[in-house]
């Protein structure tokens, strides 16, 4: 009877310290997860605000030879501004995209004075812009594949359970909403 009774208690304990162990494990996975999401984010934010810094030099150099489309310029300038006041995800892309229409309306603008396009300091500046647009763009598709994974990890069996239990909370994906890349393509002859 005693040796029932203690394998009874042996395989309780071993029970027990294994649900200790995967809870463990499971707790940790999703803090690294959200860990990483974190990080994705802090990287996308390096990148806006290298071109954050970037904007007011364009700015000035195109406002060497548009002097009169005062306009253009301030929509850039106030763009900037309210995305490096953006304080949340859904925010920063609504300001992504209002920096991204008014850089539209700027390159526009550029193309009216073929001296301005020569110029070797726009040009520079152009150059860095591409770069970093092109890492902004990578930035914000890591971030949104960690998003994914750590939604699906605190929404699956049994990821959700602890996601429940220890408070952890979806995050958002960084969506730009770009009007004219989801028209139909129009073609003409």
């Amino acid at each position: 009877m005693a040796t029932g009774v203690f394998i009874f208690l042996a395989v309780l304990v071993g029970l027990i310290i294994i649900a200790i162990f995967v809870t463990i494990g499971m707790y940790n996975s999703i803090v690294s997860l959200r860990n990483k999401v974190d990080n994705a984010w802090h990287q996308i934010d390096v990148q806006l605000r290298k071109r954050y810094d970037l904007i007011p030099n364009l700015v000035e150099t195109v406002k060497g030879y548009a002097k009169h489309e005062r306009e253009t310029l301030e929509s850039v300038i106030n763009a900037r501004k309210i995305g490096i006041d953006a304080q949340t995800v859904k925010e920063q892309a609504k300001a992504e995209n209002m920096i991204t229409g008014a850089l539209k309306s700027l390159f526009a603008l550029a193309e009216n004075y073929p001296d301005l396009k020569a110029d070797q300091h726009f040009l520079k500046l152009m150059d860095q812009l591409n770069g970093i647009e092109s890492n902004i763009a990578y930035a914000r598709q890591f971030y949104n594949d960690m998003v994914m994974k750590f939604n699906t990890k605190i929404q699956t069996f049994p990821g959700n359970i602890f996601a429940k239990i220890f408070n952890f909370t979806q995050k958002d994906y960084f969506e730009i909403e770009e009007p004219e890349a989801r028209k139909p393509v129009e073609v003409k002859f």
